[in-house]
């Protein structure tokens, strides 16, 4: 697991206070909204806050968060793509 997939694991276990889960519970591929983690929209609010404060990131529109939240992978590929790092 890479370094930057481990911390996004990371933040929304932490953010979104899932008691017990560890980061290699979570699949890289499964939907965070629905059948995957079953997060809804309260927790996106918090995931938005969670990944500005965390790695700097803006999720600017809708657009934007569909494609960023459909996976920890494609979450964790938007982080990239736009951190500034």
């Amino acid at each position: 697991m890479s370094d930057l997939k481990l911390r996004v694991k990371e933040m929304i276990i932490e953010r979104l206070k899932l008691e017990g889960m560890t980061p290699d519970q979570i699949e890289d591929q499964a939907p965070l909204f629905g059948d995957g983690l079953g997060l809804d929209s309260i927790d996106a609010l918090e995931l938005v806050l969670g990944i500005e404060q965390v790695f700097g990131v803006k999720i600017e529109d809708e657009a934007a968060g569909l494609k960023a939240f459909k996976s920890v992978q494609a979450l964790t590929d938007f982080i990239a793509e736009h951190a500034k790092v």
